[in-house]
């Protein structure tokens, strides 16, 4: 088997690239729209505080309770 030409090699890449950039935007335009971020839900500080844990156990370090 011939070796291809470096101009042949860097066309091939080139066209990959090309081809692998028009699916993306493709999929992009067919994602449903309010798709992006949709991942899943946080719990806010309201909801955490039904199971009973005092806040400083939550870790978070712009609560007042924890902060020094």
């Amino acid at each position: 088997m011939a070796n291809k030409k470096p101009s042949v090699l860097k066309r091939e890449r080139e066209r990959a690239r090309n081809e692998k950039a028009a699916r993306k935007r493709e999929d992009r335009k067919n994602r449903p729209a309010g798709a992006e971020g949709t991942g899943p839900r946080v719990a806010t500080r309201d909801e955490l505080d039904g199971y009973g844990l005092p806040r400083g156990a939550s870790g978070d370090p712009f609560d007042e309770d924890t902060r020094r």
